[in-house]
């Protein structure tokens, strides 16, 4: 499978009482296939899978599906701490005709090298579809380092890696030594450095209200291999991508910018709390700042 593009990772809208809303998740669906962004992806941390249960994942995914109706690939996390709940999400995600699962180290365990590569070809054999490994190991505790990424490399199913370290010597070291397992940008504020070390896809959270600037960045510099233009996009997405990266309220921030894009994304689920007045004004200037200095990049051509 070739990644190329544009990937979300859904937020869940959530009503008042906490339950899913699902005309709110369609909404969100519709306007990402329309904005024009290359993939979907269910159930991952943006999409507070670690606050849902393993059926209720899988619902998502599947409502995801439907919704989708074959229009944009599927990608479905098999993230959880028990590897039978990675497989269990594994096996429903080829049952459901997901066209690719991404695959992370299980959180808090801190399994050695071998270990999370076991794990990993254990997941991968109960879904058999093609895989985005995910590395970050702010939340896992440990980096897939070389170690594993030789040993799960061997299946044919490994084709990508989300790379979110932070550590810009990965990118060094997955373009140069690991060139056969296609890397994808997973630390916004590096999207550029990781375009130009070749990286041809994007999962960015950001997309979920601002898709069409984060599709010019991956346009200017994938597409054209304009860096110039892209240079002056990305300064434009800096202020974005220290308010989500380093402003410890990921999440919040996503989806109160889908609420201003127009769609409820509602409260997160317990422990995390909304943004207040200050963090909400914050996030709405950048957000009129960013949008008018890109379409006037835009609109020079």
């Amino acid at each position: 499978m070739k990644f190329e593009g544009i990937y979300t990772p859904l937020v869940t809208p959530l009503h008042a009482d906490g339950d899913v809303n699902y005309d709110g998740l369609s909404d969100v669906i519709e306007n990402l296939i329309d904005k024009g962004v290359q993939g979907l992806i269910s159930g991952g941390s943006t999409g507070e899978n670690y606050a849902q249960s393993v059926n209720e994942r899988l619902q998502i995914a599947r409502f995801t599906k439907d919704q989708i109706k074959g229009r944009l690939p599927l990608i479905i996390g098999t993230g959880a701490m028990m590897t039978p709940d990675s497989i269990a999400l594994a096996t429903g995600a080829r049952d459901l005709g997901a066209d690719a699962i991404l695959l992370a180290t299980p959180p808090y365990s801190v399994p050695t090298e071998r270990e999370n590569a076991l794990n990993a070809l254990a997941i991968d054999k109960a879904a058999d579809l093609p895989i985005m490994l995910y590395n970050y190991p702010g939340r896992m505790g440990v980096h897939m380092g070389e170690e594993f990424l030789d040993f799960v490399g061997r299946s044919r199913n490994v084709c990508a890696i989300k790379e979110s370290s932070g550590d810009i010597n990965r990118v060094h070291l997955l373009a140069r030594d690991y060139p056969h397992i296609q890397m994808a940008c997973g630390m916004d504020d590096q999207a550029l450095e990781f375009f130009a070390w070749g990286a041809q896809s994007w999962v960015c959270a950001g997309s979920n209200f601002l898709a069409e600037e984060h599709i010019a960045l991956y346009q200017a510099c994938a597409v054209e291999g304009n860096f110039t233009k892209g240079r002056r996009i990305m300064s434009a997405m800096m202020p974005l991508m220290r308010v989500l990266e380093q402003g410890g309220k990921f999440i919040q921030c996503v989806k109160h910018g889908v609420t201003l894009d127009g769609i409820d994304a509602g409260p997160m689920r317990p422990p995390l709390k909304g943004l207040n007045k200050d963090d909400k004004r914050a996030l709405e200037q950048v957000v009129r700042v960013l949008k008018t200095t890109i379409a006037k990049i835009q609109a020079e051509g």
